[in-house]
């Protein structure tokens, strides 16, 4: 079965189990917390992806780790993949967990693309207009590509909206070469 299959499935199980307890925000930002901390540290993905390193060792390095910072049944829940033999699947599972939590909360993530950084009114201003067409709530990042000249692409989901000049110049051009000009 693939890695993504069963960190869905591991994700889908932790947030029946917050639902259930009615804790399933407080759950969200602690489980963004531990993602963080995972993917800033490479190292502590090795560590949980080698197979030789014993489960009694990987229990002590998550419980040292996030004793005081998670809820019990998020530390009880990581222990069992652990004891499963699924500790590499931790972080893969916090990213399937965030992803089910916006698709469970009806949130979309969006991305603009623009040639210089947009400023924060720009952002709240496009986030206001994507979520009123989508009909749904937006989380909206910035990345900044110079070589767009100016304006912008907006990618949401897999449709994307393509503002920018060089995105205009590439149209042109292939419009002119299929004139035969």
């Amino acid at each position: 079965m693939s890695v993504f299959k069963v960190a869905s499935r591991y994700a889908k199980s932790l947030i029946d189990l917050a639902k259930e307890q009615g804790h399933l925000e407080e759950v969200k930002h602690e489980i963004e917390q531990v993602a963080a901390v995972l993917k800033a540290s490479t190292e502590l993905q090795a560590v949980l992806n080698n197979p030789i390193i014993k489960i009694d060792k990987k229990g002590s390095i998550i419980t040292a780790l996030f004793q005081d910072k998670v809820r019990p049944e998020i530390l009880s829940f990581f222990h069992i993949m652990i004891r499963k033999g699924r500790s590499g699947l931790i972080y893969p599972t916090t990213l399937e967990f965030i992803r089910a939590y916006n698709e469970v909360k009806g949130i979309v993530k969006a991305e603009v693309t623009s040639a210089s950084p947009m400023s924060p009114a720009n952002l709240e201003s496009l986030q206001a207009t994507l979520a009123e067409q989508i009909k749904a709530d937006i989380i909206l990042s910035n990345k900044v590509d110079e070589s767009l000249i100016g304006g912008f692409v907006v990618t949401v989901g897999d449709k994307q909206i393509d503002a920018s000049i060089a995105g205009k110049l590439n149209k042109l051009e292939r419009y002119f070469s299929n004139q035969g000009i």
